[in-house]
């Protein structure tokens, strides 16, 4: 029980019906992504990533001229003052100034929840034990540049990083021939980045790992880019932290056909225009709402610019699901635990509670998940490819971390090293043995 649209229709898309005996084994095989690294990227980044951990400034400035088409000679024309940010704030119109303020302003006013605080706990004979809370000192920001320019990615990385209490922010970003986006700089001057390098790829992620000559290494590196950028991310981790390597956005809609079909194929094209490998899933209890949809699809898919990049995403990874109710329809939710979620039902707070993998879940028709990417206040950086089952979305807590505190006392000494020294012996451990025996007195 699974088709396709005509391939006269605006943009084909899977069909998928639970009562198929295959069902299951065809959904999977439509969420199977294999972010594998395309064997020219991986050669590319090594040798990018190389170069600049051996020479410094001079890859990071020989990669940005065959790159971006700079000519520059010195890092120091790479780094924008802190006034060129301030200039681009005050330079933009009036809507857009206010937009970026409201929705960063609802951004921090969310995170300044999320703050983890320390904590101490004292046992009867003294001794103490606790968690020490600290931010990070230094944390690099990636943000795509030119045209592909997402000033909400400034705010989403940057407020958490600024409420965590990080102690220095630097932020990357591409010109290439030039081409600055007054909206990102603006972001990064109203969320107090406090170094902006006009440099990408790679190289800036190499940049950031392992420092150079102008650029000093960060502890932290958070932000989406190209596959360049995914690669070279994933290369440096354990060198420095990072956020995530994320693949190709995704939204699930659940649907029990109370809403309008035209919102929720918006909503469906909303996700689809990423790019050709964004997913973009409908599950109904209602066949003629699913045929309501289609229909809008076909509707309106000739009015949006990006058109044929959402009809590819429609056609390789999208698919329209008929199930008997919604307890199957959350059941499917779970398998795929998608990024954004929208419970586009009439009554979601109760199913809601039934969701248990999700990066971000979205509440009843009003809740539309572009709300979301920008201004409602969570977090937009979120797990992808399944992996809501074990992760979270970005917050204040990735930029924090968590020591212990571990004060014995004279007493608890007599009870706690008896123990540990049993269990080293254990292990053939006689130092670690030796060393709490001989806190134990006479």
């Amino acid at each position: 029980m699974t088709s396709q649209m005509p391939d006269s229709s605006a943009a084909r898309i899977r069909r998928l019906d639970v009562r198929d005996p295959e069902f299951f084994a065809r959904l999977d095989a439509l969420l199977a992504f294999e972010a594998q690294t395309d064997e020219a990227v991986a050669r590319a980044v090594d040798e990018i990533l190389r170069a600049v951990r051996t020479t410094g400034d001079t890859a990071v400035l020989e990669y940005t001229r065959r790159f971006d088409g700079l000519t520059v000679t010195h890092m120091a024309e790479l780094e924008l003052p802190k006034s060129a940010l301030a200039e681009a704030f005050a330079a933009l119109p009036a809507e857009q100034k206010d937009a970026l303020v409201r929705a960063a302003e609802r951004i921090e006013t969310f995170h300044e929840r999320q703050k983890l605080e320390g904590w101490v706990i004292e046992e009867a004979d003294g001794t103490r034990l606790g968690q020490k809370v600290t931010p990070l000192d230094r944390v690099g920001l990636y943000v795509p540049g030119g045209r592909a320019a997402y000033p909400s990615s400034v705010l989403m990385n940057a407020i958490p990083a600024k409420v965590a209490g990080v102690g220095e922010l630097i932020m990357t970003v591409p010109t290439p021939r030039g081409e600055k986006n007054p909206l990102v700089l603006a972001a990064a001057h109203l969320t107090g980045v406090d170094r902006v390098f006009t440099i990408g790829g790679a190289q800036a992620v190499g940049a950031l790992a392992y420092g150079t000559q102008t650029i000093p290494q960060v502890d932290k590196i958070v932000g989406p880019g190209n596959a360049y950028v995914a690669e070279a991310k994933r290369r440096v981790f354990g060198v420095v932290g990072i956020d995530m390597v994320a693949g190709p956005s995704e939204v699930l809609i659940l649907s029990d056909g109370s809403g309008d079909p035209a919102w929720v194929a918006m909503d469906l094209f909303a996700q689809a225009e990423h790019d050709e490998l964004a997913q973009a899933i409908l599950v109904s209890t209602q066949a003629d709402f699913l045929e309501a949809v289609a229909e809008a699809i076909e509707r309106l898919l000739p009015t949006m610019p990006r058109r044929e990049v959402i009809a590819a995403s429609l056609a390789h990874r999208g698919a329209l699901i008929r199930v008997d109710d919604l307890e199957q329809a959350v059941a499917i939710a779970n398998r795929i635990a998608p990024e954004h979620l929208e419970l586009a039902l009439e009554d979601p707070e109760p199913w809601a509670d039934k969701i248990r993998h999700a990066g971000a879940i979205f509440l009843g028709h009003w809740s539309v998940e572009a709300i979301g990417d920008y201004c409602a206040g969570p977090n937009h950086v979120l797990p992808t490819m399944r992996s809501a089952r074990f992760s979270s979305p970005l917050g204040v807590y990735d930029f924090q971390k968590r020591t212990s505190l571990v004060a014995v006392s004279r007493a608890g000494a007599q009870k706690l090293a008896p123990i540990a020294a049993t269990l080293a012996q254990g292990e053939g451990l006689m130092a670690h043995a030796r060393s709490a025996q001989m806190r134990i007195l006479p």
